[in-house]
């Protein structure tokens, strides 16, 4: 049975919150228990984890928690119920 508690995500582009909007091409990204473990270069692995599963996800753009929470004048107002 495989472990669902890590991911390995690999071939991924993501977007750092670094000044200057750095992205990072043909990295992989470790998740473990719903959290961002790790980020590496392609073959930069640390030993633990060589045995996940990896995920190819492609070269897809990933980015960190963005939610759309945007609105439009028409909803002029409090819309805090909404979001809750």
């Amino acid at each position: 049975m495989a472990d669902m508690t890590r991911r390995l995500l690999t071939n991924v582009r993501i977007a750092t919150m670094l000044p200057g909007g750095s992205l990072l091409d043909g990295h992989a990204l470790a998740v473990e228990a719903g959290r961002i473990a790790f980020v590496a270069p392609r073959g930069g692995l640390p030993a633990e984890w060589r045995s996940v599963a990896p995920e190819d996800l492609g070269g897809r753009l990933v980015t960190p928690a963005l939610i759309d929470c945007h609105t439009h004048l028409v909803h002029g107002g409090n819309r805090a119920r909404e979001f809750e």
